[in-house]
């Protein structure tokens, strides 16, 4: 996997509508399943994903995809439409896709709205596909 690097902001302006990125496979072990669960009061059977830790890791996975060294700072700031596929299995090996889809000047710099999919290895439908929001300040 390699990832995307923008040097400036005007190269962000000018990627909408590329495909950034595609992170390595990871498999969704019981024990962070357990983790998660724990941590949030989530409730639901062992041998299924929670739908907002497969959220959650987009979270993880972006930064993996993109950097903006072009930005002093880079926020998180929401998200869009988010749509959850079919439960993933436990154990189920997963990956993010990213397309930057909008990029539109803020105050201070910049927000891009970046469509991340979850994609489930043997899986035609992904677990979840995100709108994510993010400013990137200068």
């Amino acid at each position: 996997m390699a990832q995307t690097v923008f040097e400036t902001l005007d190269e962000v302006r000018g990627a909408v509508g590329r495909h950034l990125g595609t992170t390595d496979w990871v498999a969704i072990a019981a024990t962070e399943v357990g983790a998660f669960a724990a941590a949030t009061g989530e409730p639901g059977p062992a041998e299924v994903v929670p739908p907002l830790l497969v959220l959650a890791l987009t979270n993880r996975f972006l930064p993996e995809i993109v950097e903006v060294r072009g930005a002093a700072l880079g926020v998180n700031y929401g998200t869009g439409p988010v749509r959850f596929g079919p439960p993933t299995p436990v154990g189920s090996r997963v990956r993010c896709a990213v397309d930057l889809v909008a990029c539109e000047d803020v105050r201070g710099g910049i927000q891009t709205t970046m469509r991340i999919t979850v994609e489930v290895a043997g899986r035609e439908e992904p677990a979840c596909v995100v709108d994510a929001l993010s400013r990137w300040l200068s």
